[in-house]
């Protein structure tokens, strides 16, 4: 598999970040810290007044759109394939996305543009309060054969498993267009709510699947290791990501340990999403297992020391500097 073409498809969503300085402020919002919790807009804009006193940054984020972005820093030809609404939110959305060098592939719709209220405690965890507004009306009919025409890889966000009718129909046409799937599972309270319909994609259709420890234990009841073994028997490829331990790679009968880099910790957001990045750009590549882990983990690396999921060219400079010196 050489220099192939990956499209994402999730969630568009711009992220709102706060560092918030008291904990305290999650449990006044019935936030669980560390949580991904769906919001309705109201509550959306009242978590934002509440916070606005601590200042706030804007970025596009969206779990798949932000591997996106990674892959095409990484010189992978990748687009986004997702819902926005006529609004500022959306329009900022995408011209970020094309910013990024990713071919933003946006249905429109009358509802609002989806956003993310992203609360960073001081230890760098995020915690996430999720409008998803026009992007939650993505549905089956949007999805059709022509928009997987060219491309080799679709790369699934999790999150997606809340809209299984739209789910199915797009990993459906995508297997049926020759495409491999990729998924990363998202959020171990998403894997613990649809815990029956992520076996099933994974036994039908998945070829690659990026997890955490919670999220592979959520799914399968099991340690890292025999949760590894278990989601490998399933398909291609699995990775299960164990924090400071770096993460376990396993392809039919070969395993990898992938060690962890030293970072200085800001923000964990977008620490998964951008393992994924380099991971996926290795594959692509041709590169062995061992080397698109070591990818993965120099780009996570690099993304937990800043605020947001956004590196600016100096840091991509280092990434690329630290991957070719492998």
């Amino acid at each position: 598999m050489t220099n192939k073409k990956i499209l994402g498809i999730g969630s568009a969503l711009v992220d709102i970040m706060t560092q918030i300085p008291d904990e305290n402020i999650l449990k006044e919002l019935n936030l669980p810290k560390g949580s991904m919790t769906y919001v309705d807009a109201q509550t959306s804009v009242e978590i934002g007044k509440k916070l606005a006193y601590l200042g706030n940054q804007m970025a596009s984020g969206g779990s798949a759109a932000n591997t996106m972005s990674g892959l095409a820093q990484l010189g992978i030809e990748a687009g986004f394939l997702s819902k926005i609404g006529e609004d500022e939110v959306g329009r900022f959305f995408e011209k970020q996305m094309t910013e990024t060098h990713v071919n933003p592939q946006m249905l429109k719709s009358a509802t609002p543009s989806g956003r993310v209220q992203a609360l960073v405690t001081a230890d760098g965890e995020r915690t996430f309060a999720t409008c998803l507004g026009a992007a939650a009306e993505m549905c089956a009919d949007d999805i059709r054969p022509e928009l997987f025409e060219g491309w080799d890889v679709l790369y699934v966000e999790g999150y997606l498993v809340a809209n299984p009718t739209m789910l199915d129909k797009a990993v459906k046409t995508a297997k049926a267009a020759g495409l491999k799937i990729a998924i990363d599972m998202a959020s171990y309270n998403v894997v613990e709510e649809s815990r029956d319909y992520f076996m099933q994609l994974i036994e039908n259709y998945v070829d690659y699947v990026f997890a955490n420890e919670q999220e592979a234990f959520a799914l399968t009841g099991m340690e890292s290791l025999q949760a590894l073994d278990f989601l490998a028997s399933h398909c291609e490829i699995a990775v299960v990501k164990v924090g400071a331990k770096g993460a376990y790679v396993k392809r039919g009968n070969e395993m990898v340990t992938i060690p962890p880099m030293k970072a200085n910790v800001i923000d964990t957001n977008g620490a998964g999403d951008m393992w994924a990045a380099g991971f996926m750009a290795g594959l692509v590549k041709g590169e062995n297992l061992a080397k698109c882990g070591q990818m993965g983990a120099i780009v996570a690396a690099n993304v937990i020391e800043v605020l947001g999921t956004k590196m600016n060219d100096e840091r991509w400079g280092k990434i690329h500097e630290a991957i070719a010196s492998l």
